[in-house]
């Protein structure tokens, strides 16, 4: 998954999209203007194969919200972690209502899914995930996470999880160094895992995982780790969906031999799709490297992270409860935060 650089696409990016170990795009805020050429962007990444390739953005809320200007400015997680603690009815009510508004506005314009909810617990050591993260309770985050993702579904968008095992007790941020995170893998069960332990009972479709050690139980990231994504995902979890990297242009995922190297580690660990979101010229030698499509399984493991159902963005805006919701949403954060960054990956 390779991000591009305008709000439409140049000759050069069509060639490369066409090639088979490409497969999606993910869109910044320097892909947007406004929602028709929005919808017109991915209308053409859509058409250029088939199977399409995937169309995926960070719209969480808060500071990661890429699409602003018409779009619904979306409250930061935390939001809603402290409104279930004062009243958890209708915490759960109104971040169900706030999954579909934001997924119906993506699926408006055509895009496929949203790297969302993030699964981190709150705590004092993470600043990079700070209020992003929902709650600290991982019960709590977990209940809050199931409300949304049924809100997503409802508009014909999967989820993803993330930072598989979990980014929130983490003081590093893994977009300038490597975080490491020294407790065992018993204590890690009982808290950050333990929400991803309950949202895979509830379906989850995809996981997108971390950019840190978890020395006690790997020396490598968890993006690169087979203990990580192979014992721990997929045989003790359980888990049966599609597992992404985090950005490989991060400072948490540099590795000796590049790019390249990179992709081949986090491939073999477990991924099924790696980003490269900000460097193109990182694109071409690990496509030189990969010149096929991939296998079948992750390819199956992938394809449910096509957008279902859409209604246009015009009927949207007309319907009443897009208003209501946008209102009633909006209202949870009355300032809200500027953004984590135009091109911060994920």
């Amino acid at each position: 998954m390779v991000g591009i650089p305008g709000m439409q696409l140049a000759a050069g990016d069509r060639e490369l999209l066409v090639h088979p170990a490409i497969g999606g795009v993910i869109l910044f805020d320097r892909n947007y203007e406004a929602p028709e050429q929005l919808e017109a962007l991915v209308a053409d990444i859509h058409a250029l194969r088939e199977p399409r390739l995937l169309v995926a953005v960070d719209q969480e809320g808060g500071r990661v919200q890429r699409f602003r200007s018409s779009f619904t400015r979306l409250p930061a997680p935390a939001c809603f972690g402290s409104l279930y603690d004062d009243d958890a009815a209708a915490a759960i009510k109104l971040i169900r209502d706030c999954g579909w508004l934001m997924a119906a506005e993506l699926r408006a314009c055509g895009v496929d899914f949203s790297f969302a909810p993030a699964l981190d617990l709150r705590t004092r050591e993470s600043v990079v995930i700070g209020n992003r993260a929902l709650h600290r309770d991982p019960e709590v985050v977990a209940a809050l996470a199931r409300a949304f993702m049924a809100g997503m579904s409802s508009a014909g968008m999967c989820a993803v999880g993330k930072h598989f095992p979990g980014h929130g007790s983490v003081e590093g941020d893994s977009h300038l160094v490597l975080p490491v995170d020294g407790r065992d893998l018993e204590t890690l069960r009982n808290a950050d895992m333990l929400v991803f332990e309950r949202m895979i009972h509830y379906g989850l479709a995809a996981v997108l995982a971390a950019h840190v050690v978890y020395s006690k139980v790997d020396a490598r990231p968890a993006g690169y780790s087979r203990v990580w994504l192979k014992q721990v995902l997929r045989d003790e979890l359980g888990f049966t969906g599609a597992v992404f990297s985090d950005d490989l242009g991060m400072a948490g995922a540099l590795v000796d031999g590049g790019p390249p190297a990179q992709v081949a580690l986090a491939l073999e660990a477990g991924c099924d799709m790696v980003l490269l979101c900000n460097d193109r010229s990182a694109v071409e030698p690990v496509i030189e490297a990969n010149p096929g499509r991939g296998s079948a399984l992750r390819s199956a493991r992938l394809a449910p992270m096509h957008g279902r159902t859409r209604t246009s963005w015009q009927d949207l805006r007309g319907d009443p409860r897009h208003r209501a919701t946008a209102s009633a949403v909006g209202a949870l954060e009355p300032a809200p935060e500027l953004d984590l960054g135009s091109d911060a990956p994920i």
